[in-house]
């Protein structure tokens, strides 16, 4: 309990001379079928001084270390907080089609963007002068203030992301709102693949959420792939090469592959 406090500690230190900050994280890079999905949350200095993060916060981890049942719970909550609005909550996702055609590391980047963007769209961040007086009416009202907000994203920094941002290795372990987005981004997936269960029987998706069990293996020998699978890591887990692909994120130095 003493560590997870310190993700509340570790977010304040890292908010220091910004308005608000916002952690990113994502759930189902390492699967064989399903969409990957990332979650952004957002906390302010008030939030994290406040009631919720000093008396329920200890409940919130790294996604990988809670029970279903635990992540369920806190996600329940995140979601009541956002909707309170002590918190901003944005959930992004990259389908199959685009973990295909953009390889894992680009469809996490889009996943990623899009969870962003339910909070803040990137321009906000670009250093603006507002319109003087002799502007008119429509510059006036398309003006949007420069944000002052850190993002942290789990990881190291990624290149060519049109947020600017710090990484974060293992951040879901050291940073309460990168572990809410971690919570956020598991739950989502989770549920998705529960979905795609009923929609694509036989397969498992429920059980395993996508992931290369020995189950999803003779699934797969049994059945042949469905529309949902990732056809590359696929055919890498059936070789017995599968860490090779998810691995070609860490190719470009940017991300560290951790089994979820």
């Amino acid at each position: 309990m003493a560590k997870r406090r310190q993700l509340r500690g570790f977010d304040l230190k890292q908010i220091t001379g910004f308005d608000t900050l916002i952690g990113v994280d994502e759930a189902g890079r390492g699967a064989l079928a399903g969409p990957v999905v990332a979650g952004a949350v957002r906390v302010s200095r008030d939030f994290l001084e406040g009631r919720w993060a000093q008396t329920r916060a200890s409940k919130v981890n790294d996604s990988k270390q809670l029970t279903a049942e635990v992540r369920s719970e806190v996600a329940a909550e995140l979601e009541k907080l956002a909707a309170d609005g002590e918190i901003a909550l944005g959930v992004g996702r990259a389908e199959v089609g685009e973990i295909e055609s953009l390889n894992i590391l680009g469809a996490t980047k889009l996943a990623m963007r899009r969870a962003l963007e339910a909070i803040y769209p990137p321009e906000v961040f670009r250093q603006r002068e507002e319109p003087d007086l002799f502007a008119g009416p429509a510059a006036v009202a398309a003006f949007q203030p420069t944000v002052n907000c850190r993002v942290l994203i789990d990881g190291l920094k990624l290149r060519g992301f049109p947020y600017p941002h710090d990484g974060l290795v293992h951040g879901d372990g050291r940073s309460l709102c990168i572990a809410m987005a971690s919570v956020a981004a598991k739950v989502t997936r989770d549920r998705i693949m529960d979905a795609l269960g009923t929609e694509y029987p036989g397969y498992g998706f429920a059980k395993h959420k996508g992931y290369g069990t020995e189950e999803h293996r003779l699934a797969l020998l049994r059945q042949g792939r469905c529309f949902q699978h990732r056809d590359k890591f696929v055919r890498s887990f059936l070789e017995g090469k599968h860490h090779d692909v998810v691995g070609q994120m860490s190719l470009f130095g940017e991300e560290e592959i951790v089994a979820e």
